[in-house]
């Protein structure tokens, strides 16, 4: 038997290679846990593109609650900071908390991440944070970095060919100002 694990899943996008990889040893359960994501068209756009995916691939997923003002109230303070700075520290908190807690709850053997497949994102950060969770949470989390082996390149391909939307942005109304900023 597998053991369990309960991934958080930021995009459908970003999840294929992944999910793709871990299935040959876990029995994976998606969460998609996202209250970042502005403004609420973008969110239930995401979510409905990752649903469609999760039930075409037919593994199954849970939906955690959207919470933006959750989220603003704990990056507050943190509005000015870069991307990859002390604001993301706090989203990865907030996100791989709810999820360890969940996969506490859920009985599930250790939970992760994909969000290490991006190349904005820190995966020693999100690791140490993914970890740090864990303690708290009393559960397990698998250590990954998703950008290696050029995970990235192949996960965008995968999602390329099946069609499934990228969005321009990691999700926030920061990050999204950045990407209006550098164009």
């Amino acid at each position: 038997m597998k053991p369990s694990i309960l991934l958080h899943v930021c995009c459908a996008p970003c999840s294929p290679y992944v999910v793709e990889t871990l299935l040959e040893e876990y029995d994976i359960t998606l969460y998609f846990y996202n209250p970042n994501i502005h403004p609420e068209t973008e969110y239930k756009k995401r979510l409905e593109e990752f649903s469609d995916w999760a039930e075409k691939i037919n593994v199954p997923f849970l939906v955690g609650d959207y919470n933006p003002e959750g989220w603003f109230e704990k990056v507050a303070g943190h509005e000015e900071e870069p991307e990859r700075g002390s604001r993301c520290e706090l989203c990865f908190d907030m996100r791989l908390g709810q999820c360890a807690d969940v996969a506490f709850d859920g009985g599930f053997d250790l939970y992760g991440t994909v969000l290490t497949v991006s190349p904005h994102k820190d995966a020693v950060a999100i690791n140490r944070i993914g970890q740090e969770n864990a303690i708290r949470h009393g559960t397990k989390f698998l250590v990954a970095n998703w950008k290696k082996k050029e995970g990235f390149k192949i996960t965008t391909r995968i999602g390329r060919e099946l069609g499934l939307y990228r969005q321009d942005y990691c999700g926030c109304v920061f990050s999204r100002r950045e990407k209006v900023a550098v164009q």
